[in-house]
């Protein structure tokens, strides 16, 4: 039986170091990662990686930047057709996690764990799509009643 296809998704800084506390499920499965492209190196275990453009949706250039961190996404989309799509957020993983989706596949999410009484712009959006929706803090089900608290990932 072929192993299942796995994309781990998540912006930089926190929300890619909430991200790879999932390494051991990372290994489990055939899997790869995006992330945003920064100047400075990320250990990813030797994983598959690919990069997107980092973007900011208050800068002048985001919808051309969002346009095109659509176009990589759908790439790398079409060249690993992954099962599911596991994400952490935040802004420039949107495309991914909608796209496999539409490609039929699943999309997780994990609201961030620094949100405790608030949702994220990205978990708002994606929570009406995802086919899982897990929280890390048990005060956060108000917020999201259709969504799974198993405590926090750290």
């Amino acid at each position: 039986m072929k192993k299942k296809k796995l994309c781990f998704a998540a912006s930089t800084g926190g929300h890619f170091e909430q991200l790879m506390m999932l390494a051991p499920l990372m290994d489990k499965y055939d899997s790869f990662i995006i992330t945003e492209k920064t100047d400075y190196r990320l250990d990813t275990g030797g994983r598959r990686i690919y990069y997107t453009l980092m973007v900011n949706r208050r800068e002048l250039l985001f919808p051309l930047k969002f346009f095109v961190i659509s176009l990589q996404s759908l790439g790398i989309m079409i060249r690993e057709r992954p099962d599911a799509v596991i994400t952490t957020g935040v802004l420039a993983m949107i495309p991914a996690s909608l796209l496999v989706k539409l490609f039929g596949g699943k999309l997780i999410y994990i609201e961030s764990f620094a949100k405790v009484s608030s949702p994220t712009q990205t978990g708002k959006l994606l929570y009406r799509f995802a086919d899982r929706f897990y929280v890390q803090w048990e005060s956060m089900l108000e917020i999201y009643p259709d969504a799974v608290y198993e405590g926090g990932i750290y």
